[in-house]
């Protein structure tokens, strides 16, 4: 059963990233977790791993034309600073309240899609 986990997780992670977005990332943090990774280990290894599904259902989409180059370009400068920030800013965050933040996140998702 243990060597089915990682693909199974992988399976599950793609599948929620191209449906949802960061919902895989959610995923990939808790599977991280349960095989043992760190708080900051798990996130770090979610986020490098979110960066290539999101490239792959990004592509995806604008190949498919379900996006323009247009609508990706405004977002870019913002999320690029926004990940060289985060990326300098979790080492610097202990793991207690990196826990409460990403489940702050988690309960924010939750709301908001239970009111839409």
């Amino acid at each position: 059963m243990r060597k089915f986990r990682l693909p199974v997780s992988g399976i599950l992670i793609g599948l929620l990233n191209g449906l949802f977005g960061a919902g895989g990332g959610i995923i990939a943090v808790t599977a991280f977790q349960k095989m043992g990774m760190s708080d900051k280990s798990s996130h770090a290894t979610a986020v490098a791993v979110m960066l290539f599904l999101s490239a792959v259902s990004g592509f995806l989409y604008w190949y498919h034309g379900q996006v323009s180059l247009q609508d990706i370009l405004p977002y870019l400068p913002g999320g690029i600073a926004g990940a060289l920030f985060g990326g300098w800013l979790l080492p610097k965050i202990p793991d207690f309240w990196l826990k409460k933040i990403f489940s702050l996140f988690i309960l924010y998702a939750a709301v908001r899609l239970f009111f839409k």
